[in-house]
């Protein structure tokens, strides 16, 4: 008797649900998506793929032709509150040796992208996980509308609230550094924002990103520190975030202003503690449901994107059978990369976040006047996709 190919039930379709969809049935294995929300609504905001995850797809030759729905990376500086250079970051250096740039996109582009790949494939809606066992011959998935599906895989790509994750670990404590993130998308030019141009501005406390995503379009984000519960519940408006970044750049505070204030989203600054044990059996996690960050580094979609590459080829020509060996193969490869990302991310976002006025001019020194190879090799580490090539 030939062992049959293993169906794989994937809940969540976010970025890292939908990218393992696309990549495992690029490796043939059949997939089934189910998303608890009740219609696939991208978040109005933008994110950045980077060259490592752009790496990893196309070691399986997926082309999701990003550069087209988004904006190749030209430029990254970091900068004082009034746009004065602090250092510029060697990203598209570093993106053209390894022959992948990195691109900033808006969501609801990255989305559309990732479902044109899956050519077809539905996605359930309105699935809420209430239950998840794991059975003789794979797994079982209950949901909140009485309905059920059967696998013999179960990838838990349901993010940062993951129902899976609490079913593998039990209950696992947020971590909340204590800042609040604004997030908007907006029709936007400007001198100061050449075309592919990131520019990250630091002030005490607070921070703001203005990256150009394409199609005269820029993706802003603003932090500002208070406490873990004030993030959490921020119930301010527009003209508390103008007043916030009053004396920036002028660039800064002109696209807030033309931006509409129902645009502009609000969420707390969240990880969780580093997961070891994200799977067991036949069931296993990825993406920030496994691996939580902070966003200083940019990583979280392209993590994401790592694991669902990993995934892809851990169950490439798996027989039912053997998925438990394959799962726990592919846990083992993630562990250590995520590891550092998340406790680097952390890191640097405590450091950027910084108050005090000690701790800014130590922070800002050292950006300064780090060595170039230095920096260099720093970065590289993180834009290279481990056994994608190097840089």
């Amino acid at each position: 008797m030939t062992a049959h190919q293993p169906r794989v039930i994937i809940v969540g379709a976010g970025i890292g649900g939908l990218t393992a969809a696309v990549a495992l049935r690029r490796v043939g294995v059949d997939v089934a998506i189910y998303e608890r929300a009740p219609e696939l609504a991208a978040a109005g905001s933008g994110l950045s793929i980077m060259s490592n995850a752009v790496s990893a797809l196309a070691t399986l030759g997926i082309d999701l032709q990003l550069e087209r729905h988004g904006q190749a990376i030209e430029s990254f500086e970091f900068l004082t509150r009034d746009g004065r250079e602090i250092r510029t970051l060697p990203l598209k250096e570093i993106g053209d040796r390894l022959g992948a740039p990195s691109i900033n996109i808006g969501r609801t582009e990255l989305q559309q992208a990732l479902l044109a790949g899956l050519d077809g494939q539905p996605v359930e809606l309105a699935a809420t996980v209430t239950d998840v066992e794991t059975t003789a011959s794979g797994v079982r998935v209950t949901f909140a509308d009485g309905r059920e599906t059967h696998g013999d895989a179960l990838i838990g790509a349901d993010g940062l609230h993951s129902v899976v994750r609490s079913r593998i670990s039990g209950p696992t404590p947020l971590r909340e550094p204590g800042y609040v993130c604004w997030l908007a998308v907006v029709p936007f030019r400007h001198d100061r924002l050449p075309a592919g141009a990131v520019r990250h501005y630091w002030g005490a406390g607070q921070r703001f990103g203005l990256i150009d995503i394409g199609h005269g379009r820029a993706y802003w984000w603003g932090t500002k520190n208070m406490s873990a519960a004030a993030a959490r519940g921020w119930q301010g408006d527009k003209a508390e975030i103008e007043r916030a970044y009053a004396d920036w750049a002028d660039e800064v505070g002109e696209v807030i202003r033309v931006t509409p204030a129902e645009a502009i989203i609000s969420v707390p600054a969240q990880d969780r503690p580093f997961l070891a044990r994200w799977g067991a059996g036949p069931v296993t996690l990825l993406g920030d449901a496994a691996h939580p960050m902070l966003t200083s580094l940019g990583q979280g979609a392209g993590s994401a994107m790592e694991d669902a590459v990993v995934l892809a080829r851990s169950l490439a020509g798996v027989a039912a059978a053997d998925v438990p060996l394959a799962l726990r193969r592919y846990e083992r490869t993630r562990r250590a990369r995520t590891r550092q990302l998340v406790q680097t991310s952390r890191a640097v976002s405590l450091i950027e976040q910084a108050e005090r006025p000690l701790a800014r001019r130590l922070r800002d020194a050292y950006f300064r006047w780090v060595p170039g190879p230095v920096l260099y090799r720093q970065n590289a580490a993180v834009l290279t996709f481990p056994g994608g090539g190097s840089a």
